[in-house]
């Protein structure tokens, strides 16, 4: 047998490579968010990843935000397919950057940087990233964002805290969203609160509803407090 045969029937060297390729990936991914953190920096601009499974309310909070805010912002959108998220902000005057990632489960910053070069960046307070819904893949890939925030919705059950604890150890903020259908789905704000603390003691939470407002102050207060 060739030498080459007993590397392709080794599991374990192609194991080796797989890791050193990954660690590769995620070297220059890093490497691009921080070129995204100073290029933020730099226009004083605050940053916030909006990470979530799909169908937690990101747009509709982002839509809620457009007409409460007293601030200027922007939104690149991560999606796998369709412009359709962007169109709904672009509606409410709100500069959006849609990026389609096809297969991609989660964005990456050179994917960022690249919707950043075609924006305008100048006057802005704050650019919100919708990332691609997924509570796995995008905790793994720095953006170049101050903030990272996690949405749960009520639909979704108020077990995702532990099931999920890479992304909810990464996170500085937890919005439990939908919060006027919790009832309905007999979710315990109180667990998911506790659990988010067990896994980062420092994590802030907020329970809010984009329909109803209950809460949004307290969200409009938590970016304000954070702006540059």
């Amino acid at each position: 047998m060739s030498s080459i045969e007993n590397v392709e029937n080794n599991p374990n060297l192609n194991r080796v490579k797989t890791i050193a390729v990954m660690k590769r990936v995620l070297e220059t991914n890093d490497q691009n968010a921080i070129a995204n953190r100073r290029e933020f920096d730099a226009k004083g601009i605050l940053s916030i990843n909006l990470m979530s499974s799909p169908g937690s309310g990101k747009t509709t909070l982002l839509e809620a935000t457009a007409k409460a805010a007293d601030f200027k912002f922007a939104v690149i959108e991560g999606d796998m397919e369709t412009n359709r998220d962007a169109d709904r902000l672009a509606k409410l005057g709100v500069q959006a950057r849609q990026i389609t990632t096809g297969t991609a489960c989660h964005l990456e910053a050179d994917m960022v940087r690249e919707a950043m070069s075609q924006m305008k960046l100048d006057g802005l307070n704050a650019v919100f990233i919708e990332n691609v819904g997924n509570l796995v893949c995008p905790a793994s890939y720095e953006l170049g964002s101050h903030i990272n925030v996690a949405l749960i919705s009520t639909p979704e059950g108020d077990d995702k805290v532990l099931k999920y604890p890479v992304m909810f150890r990464l996170v500085d903020l937890v919005l439990i969203t939908k919060v006027e259908l919790a009832p309905l789905f007999d979710f315990s704000v109180d667990r998911v609160v506790s659990e988010a603390r067990r896994l980062k003691p420092e994590v802030e939470t907020i329970a809010l509803s984009a329909k109803t407002g209950e809460g949004m102050d307290r969200w409009l207060s938590f970016v304000k407090s954070r702006l540059p």
